[in-house]
């Protein structure tokens, strides 16, 4: 792949999450991929790519053949385009056979206008859809619900 004359490469090339089962990730990731505009771009035996052109993210088998991990603290955020997409992810990762680590909602302790979800592969890698939103207004009472 080239890039245009001019552009810079992103600063990460691609993510690579370990799974022990690459069919029950593939169930997994093509559900929550497909809520943000990503699909399946590239196979093989040991690992699925995912991206909308590149394959930007990676579930695939450790390449030492162990068993595959969670890294404590080790999380990979995708972009969304707006709070129905976070939604989409979180609803359709728990369909897929994911695990629920933070329901969709704002997120004032990263900034005052982040909103994310947060899952859990079969395998346990934490992933993370999230989006900006305008931040609540300072002189707007809280609603009581």
């Amino acid at each position: 792949m080239t890039a245009p004359t001019g552009t810079r490469p992103p600063l990460v090339s691609h993510v690579s999450v370990g799974v022990t089962d690459v069919h029950r990730a593939g169930v997994f990731y093509d559900a929550v991929m497909a809520t943000l505009g990503a699909r399946r771009v590239m196979e093989h035996g040991v690992g699925i790519g995912y991206g909308r052109t590149f394959p930007e993210f990676w579930a695939a088998q450790p390449q030492d053949h162990k068993r595959a991990t969670a890294g404590n603290g080790t999380h990979v955020c995708f972009n969304a385009p707006d709070e129905k997409s976070v939604a989409d992810f979180h609803a359709a990762g728990l369909a897929a056979g994911g695990f629920d680590d933070g329901a969709p909602g704002r997120r004032p302790q990263y900034a005052p206008g982040y909103y994310a979800a947060f899952l859990r592969d079969p395998d346990g890698n934490k992933v993370e859809a999230m989006c900006w939103i305008a931040p609540p207004d300072p002189d707007t009472p809280p609603s009581e619900t």
